[in-house]
C-alpha cells in the first residue's frame, strides 16, 4: 500500500511594520487606528518634556518670560506642534472610540469609514488652528 503524500502544511508568520506599511493596503479606519496608538505613545513618551513646559509657564513671572523666550525657538514650536497634534488626534478618536461603545450602530465598515473621515479632518483643522496660534498668525 502506497503511503499518503502529505502536502506541507501553510507556514502563518507575524507580519511587521514595514509589511503593514508597504504591502497592505489597510481602511482608512485600521489607518486611524494606528496613527491613535502612535498618538499615544508619543504622548506618553513626551510627558516629562510638556510637565516642564507647564512647570515652567507657572512657576514665577520671570520662569514664565524664560518659557516664552524657550518656545521662541522654532525647533521647540515644531515639536510642540507635533505634540498638539498628537494630543488633539488622540483626543478625537478617543471620543470616535466612545461613541462606538456606546452606540453598537456605530460600529460598521461604513459607520468606521464616515467616522475615522471626521477624526482627521476635526484634528487637522484644530492642529491648523493650533499651528496659526504658535506660528503668530493672530
Amino acid at each position: 500500500m502506497a503511503e499518503a503524500v502529505k502536502k506541507p502544511r501553510p507556514e502563518y508568520r507575524n507580519i511587521g511594520i514595514g509589511q503593514i506599511l508597504t504591502a497592505y493596503r489597510l481602511p482608512l479606519a485600521g489607518r486611524v487606528s494606528i496613527l491613535h496608538r502612535v498618538s499615544g505613545a508619543l504622548l506618553f513618551v513626551f510627558l516629562p518634556f510638556l510637565l516642564y513646559l507647564f512647570d515652567q509657564s507657572l512657576t514665577s513671572e520671570i520662569s514664565f518670560e524664560v518659557f516664552k523666550d524657550f518656545l521662541a525657538n522654532p525647533l521647540v514650536k515644531i515639536i510642540t506642534l507635533v505634540l498638539a497634534w498628537a494630543f488633539l488626534f488622540h483626543f478625537c478618536a478617543g471620543i470616535r472610540h466612545l461613541v462606538m461603545d456606546t452606540n453598537h450602530n456605530a460600529v460598521s465598515k461604513e459607520s468606521g469609514k464616515r467616522t475615522s473621515v471626521i477624526v482627521i479632518v476635526a484634528s487637522s483643522l484644530l492642529t491648523l488652528a493650533v499651528a496659526a496660534k504658535l506660528f503668530g498668525a493672530f
